[in-house]
């Protein structure tokens, strides 16, 4: 059964990974071609040459309580627990296998589940993701990554008029248990077909869920949650965090922890503005939160984690404490998340509101290349610090 998962304790690099990390994995990829395949690789770990191979730690009871935690690491962990719990788990994709992942977030997993489990595909993303709608429908349980989700427009009539569509057409008879994921937004100096937000898009649609997590705690959570959830969700992850790293509970490193979809976390309490946020920009608005306390503004952060479905009442609740709203996002400002935001407390809070709402979003033009460019449109800490005032009726 190629679903069998292995109980013996795996080892998994814990290290940075580093430019000479990269040539040793493409050079012992080489390797397992020149040997036959994967049979001679693991032949080589068993008469006692696998350190050559792997030169990794592994995980103790020690490095899961570590007190920090990379957003790589948070996925990798996620799938990997997920994977072990449940058979029916798989990942598929472009360079999930052999090399690992273009991000390096499946490090470790081929190894461990073998190709039936971690699946490379060909620079397809209608047929790979074709097929990964069909697994679901069978009760499989895939986990399909984009190199960017740019080219998942490639996919967009699978995504929509297969996944999201079939639960509510068949009465409920057929769920699809999948899920989306990979970089999404802008990076650095990729230009304008691989810099675009989807959350909007995405979060338009009926039949979907859509997470976009900030913090290794929110990636961690809510990718279980993805995985274990039985409807398709679409994942949106930032690349530019992929390296970063955060502070993490106890809690959230036990195997069993998972996170609420279309639960919004209060990453700061205040009582003068409240400022939405999600993904990257949620950095954005704690810094500018700290530059406000300074000048005597006490901002009131969310850290939205679902755009899908979207948590209206933290967001009303907090607007009635504060009377006034600043939404940050990078995607595009027309028909924006921002925009759904400010329509639901136009709607449920407007006699709470003691200013005009104010909406952060990127420029309405396609991403520019160059790198000055590319920083003004794109919203700054700046931005946000502005907008708080002006809803303070503070001088800017």
């Amino acid at each position: 059964n190629p679903f069998v998962v292995p109980t013996q304790l795996i080892c998994q690099d814990t290290s940075p990974l580093t430019a000479s990390s990269y040539e040793e994995q493409e050079m012992w990829g080489t390797v397992r071609q020149r040997l036959g395949g994967y049979s001679a690789y693991y032949s080589l770990q068993r008469i006692g040459l696998g350190h050559l191979l792997n030169s990794s730690k592994c995980y103790s009871s020690e490095a899961a309580a570590a007190k920090k935690m990379t957003v790589r690491e948070a996925l990798n962990s996620a799938l990997d627990e997920e994977m072990s719990a449940d058979p029916k788990v798989f990942l598929m994709g472009e360079e999930v296998g052999e090399y690992q992942g273009a991000y390096k977030i499946s490090k470790g997993l081929l190894e461990k589940y073998g190709p039936e489990r971690v699946c490379d595909t060909p620079i397809t993303e209608a047929g790979f993701t074709g097929i990964g709608v069909g697994a679901a429908y069978y009760g499989l349980k895939p986990v399909v990554e984009f190199m960017t989700f740019n080219f998942a427009m490639q996919a967009m009539d699978h995504i929509i008029n297969s996944a999201a569509k079939t639960n509510y057409m068949s009465a409920g008879q057929i769920s699809v248990p999948i899920v989306f994921r990979g970089p999404n937004g802008a990076a650095a100096g990729v230009g304008a077909q691989h810099s675009q937000c989807y959350a909007a898009w995405y979060g338009s649609c009926p039949g979907l869920k859509v997470l976009a997590p900030y913090s290794s705690e929110d990636t961690r959570g809510l990718l279980k949650a993805a995985i274990r959830d039985p409807d398709p969700v679409i994942f949106l992850e930032n690349e530019l965090l992929y390296g970063e790293s955060f502070p993490v509970s106890a809690e959230a490193v036990d195997s069993s922890f998972c996170l609420p979809i279309g639960k919004a976390k209060i990453e700061i309490e205040g009582k003068d503005v409240t400022i939405t946020a999600f993904s990257k920009m949620v950095g954005y608005a704690l810094k500018a939160a700290e530059i406000l306390a300074k000048e005597g503004i006490s901002a009131e952060v969310i850290n939205l984690r679902s755009i899908r479905p979207l948590d209206r009442a933290t967001i009303n609740a907090s607007v009635r404490k504060t009377n006034r709203l600043v939404t940050v996002e990078e995607g595009f400002p027309q028909h924006g998340v921002g925009a759904e935001i400010c329509t639901s407390v136009i709607e449920e809070s407007f006699e709470y509101l003691d200013a005009p709402v104010e909406r952060i979003a990127g420029a309405d033009v396609p991403m520019p290349y160059a790198a000055n460019l590319e920083r003004m449109a794109l919203p700054q800490v700046e931005d946000v610090v502005r907008a708080a005032k002006r809803t303070c009726y503070r001088s800017v």
